[in-house]
């Protein structure tokens, strides 16, 4: 069987997810990919699988099972890689939500408008989030009045399965929000 080696550009999608994307680099083993919902996220390579090229209906189905049953048995147990615990605590996702990131421009714009895209934005990330079962999403919102800090603490009250607290002060400043969603158990 052959295999395609994965490039910049391709079009994956992950093993055990729903989530699919583009290829944005590919180092040592590690492949960082855009998703359809515009986040960059990293993974193994062996987790994701080529969707843009084709494959032939006798590459997928060998002739003889006898074949693919003798390789199922000869392969070795995976090896448990273990998370370090640096890694363990730094965030899944981030979301930047200044102003300038979410639109183009914002002349003839007013402040209530720029407030509405920018909780929006917050909201739809959440929900994806939470959709994806991602645990730590940092919203960056930045210092200025404190208004959308407010807000999304608002926002973030109405929903029950999560915590918020200040991100981490060395790497964000005062400008950003951790949240923490608590994931249920059934599948």
């Amino acid at each position: 069987m052959c295999y395609k080696l994965m490039e910049k550009g391709d079009l994956v999608e992950t093993v055990d997810d729903a989530i699919k994307g583009v290829v944005l680099k590919v180092e040592n083993g590690t492949v960082t990919l855009l998703t359809e919902d515009d986040f960059e996220m990293q993974f193994e390579i062996g987790e994701l699988v080529v969707t843009n090229t084709k494959i032939s209906d006798s590459e997928l189905l060998p002739e003889d099972t006898a074949v693919l049953l003798a390789e199922k048995e000869s392969s070795k147990p995976r090896k448990n890689t273990r998370i370090k615990p640096k890694l363990r605590s730094q965030p899944a996702m981030e979301v930047d939500l200044h102003i300038h990131k979410l639109v183009n421009s914002t002349k003839h714009m007013a402040n209530h408008d720029m407030l509405t895209i920018q909780l929006d934005t917050a909201k739809r990330q959440l929900d994806f989030a939470i959709r994806k079962r991602i645990q730590r999403v940092v919203f960056i919102h930045g210092v200025g009045d404190g208004i959308l800090k407010a807000e999304l603490e608002y926002l973030f009250r109405r929903y029950e399965n999560l915590k918020y607290y200040d991100a981490n002060f060395q790497k964000y400043g005062r400008g950003a929000t951790e949240v923490y969603i608590f994931q249920s158990k059934s599948p």
